[in-house]
C-alpha cells in the first residue's frame, strides 16, 4: 500500500500552516502529500513553500484559478494525479492526531471506505491556537466538541460498528479510500455547483458500486478549527443530485474526472 494525503485549501494560510505543523507531529507520515488549491492567493504558496522544506516526503501543490467554489474538480485533479493507490482525505482546517495516518493505513480494507469523524473546536479556542500556533489539543481542552470524536481509546474503537450501507453522513474532511474505486465512479461530480453535498453524492456512488462505509471512531481523531459557515445558495439542488444518485442507483457520473 502506498498512501497520498490529500488536502483540501482556499485562502486559509494561518489553518492551513496548523494542518502542516501537525503533520509533522505524525507517527506516521503518508508518502505523497497533495494540496488541493482552490484558487487561493501567494499567501497559500508561501506556506506550503516553506512546509516543503520541513517535512520528508514529496509535496505537490495543485492550484486552480478562483472562479468561485469549485472543489470538486480540482479534488478530482489531485486525486488522479495522486501516486498513491490509497488516498486520505482531509480538509485544510483540520488539525490531526499524531496517530491519524497510521490508523487510517491499520483500517483501510478492500470493498470499504472510511468515514472518520471530527470534533469542532470554539471561535475562542481557535482563535487562540493560530494566535499561540500551540496546536497540543485533548477531550479535556476548554472549546473541544463532542468529547466522543476527539478522544482517542483505539482498543475501543471496534465497538462502534455504524450502518455499512449509510452514506448521507460522510464528511470530506476525515475519509479515506482505494483510488481505483474513486476512479471506478468517475470521481467527484462536478455537476454539483457551489458549497455542500459533494462528499455524500460521492458516497452513495461508492455504495453503489458496491463499496462498504466502515465509521471509524475513537481513532484517527482530528479537529476542526471553527470558521463562518459559507454560502449555501446552492446546497437544496445539490441534496436533491443527492438524493437521485441514491434513487437511480448511479455509478458513475457523467461530469467527474473525465467528462463522459
Amino acid at each position: 500500500m502506498s498512501v497520498t494525503l490529500v488536502i483540501s485549501t482556499y485562502n486559509w494560510p494561518k489553518a492551513l500552516e496548523l494542518v502542516f505543523k501537525s503533520i509533522l507531529n505524525l507517527r506516521v507520515l503518508p508518502d505523497e502529500i497533495i494540496i488541493a488549491d482552490d484558487g487561493s492567493d501567494e499567501r497559500t504558496k508561501v506556506t506550503i513553500d516553506e512546509f516543503k522544506h520541513k517535512v520528508k516526503v514529496p509535496v505537490k501543490h495543485l492550484w486552480q484559478e478562483d472562479l468561485g467554489f469549485r472543489k470538486t474538480i480540482i479534488m478530482n485533479n489531485a486525486i488522479s494525479s495522486a501516486s498513491g493507490n490509497y488516498i486520505i482525505q482531509i480538509d485544510g482546517d483540520i488539525i490531526l492526531h499524531p496517530s491519524f495516518i497510521a490508523d487510517h493505513i491499520e483500517e483501510a480494507q478492500h470493498g470499504y471506505y472510511i468515514k472518520g469523524s471530527r470534533s469542532m473546536l470554539s471561535a475562542d479556542l481557535t482563535n487562540t491556537i493560530i494566535s499561540s500556533k500551540n496546536i497540543q489539543i485533548s477531550s479535556l481542552t476548554k472549546g473541544v466538541g463532542s468529547k466522543i470524536n476527539a478522544s482517542y481509546l483505539p482498543i475501543f474503537s471496534g465497538l462502534f460498528k455504524g450502518n455499512h450501507f449509510r452514506s448521507n453522513n460522510l464528511r470530506g474532511c476525515n475519509f479515506s479510500f482505494w483510488k481505483h474505486d474513486f476512479i471506478a465512479v468517475n470521481g467527484y461530480n462536478n455537476d454539483l455547483e457551489g458549497w455542500g453535498h459533494e462528499d455524500i453524492e460521492l458516497a452513495a456512488r461508492l455504495t453503489n458500486l458496491g463499496i462498504r462505509q466502515r465509521q471509524l471512531k475513537l481513532k484517527a481523531v482530528c479537529f476542526h478549527l471553527f470558521h463562518k459557515i459559507n454560502s449555501r445558495h446552492n446546497e437544496d439542488i445539490n441534496f436533491k443530485k443527492y438524493l437521485n444518485a441514491v434513487r437511480k442507483k448511479t455509478i458513475r457520473c457523467k461530469n467527474g474526472i473525465i467528462k463522459e
